[in-house]
């Protein structure tokens, strides 16, 4: 199984659309987005993927988010997210809160945990989880998001045209 893993949209729709074009090119089967969406029409563009989001700290407006995403049948998880995916268990939140990310981190409980809020992608190892920043589609050079493969474990970082 094929996830995506986007951050940091932060409106930038022909961005997100881009990028949104490259991850189905790669058949991805489920998308996260690790927060700071900002508005319902860059929610509106993930429809008709399996879509799952955050909030992040640049997302004030949470009931217009939460009816945006309820509406165009994807999936809210508050605070964090929390999935078994091809029997990988992976979190994923914003990461702007510290100490829910150092606990995430630190539970030993996830295969996967993936975090935005820094606009820049990294990777590291705590014990058996593989911790993840995609980078962001919005003041980052470059733009990036992540496909990771789960049966194989192998990432590809993807570069997303600063449209």
């Amino acid at each position: 199984m094929r996830i995506a893993v986007v951050s940091d949209t932060h409106s930038r729709y022909a961005t997100v659309r881009s990028a949104l074009g490259l991850l189905r090119q790669k058949n991805v089967e489920c998308v996260l987005h690790c927060g700071d969406i900002e508005d319902a029409e860059t929610v509106e563009l993930f429809r008709g993927l399996p879509a799952h989001f955050v909030y992040g700290n640049c997302d004030t407006d949470r009931e217009t988010l939460r009816e945006a995403i309820a509406a165009n049948g994807l999936t809210l998880h508050e605070p964090f997210g929390h999935l078994k995916l091809a029997g990988r268990n992976i979190a994923f939140t914003h990461g702007d809160d510290k100490t829910l990310l150092r606990d995430l981190e630190a539970s030993e409980a996830f295969d996967f945990l993936f975090y935005g809020h820094t606009h820049v992608a990294q990777e590291h190892r705590t014990g058996s989880t593989r911790v993840i920043n995609p980078g962001a589609l919005h003041r980052a050079r470059p733009k990036t998001f992540v496909v990771l493969d789960l049966n194989s474990g192998s990432m590809e970082s993807v570069v997303v045209d600063a449209t």
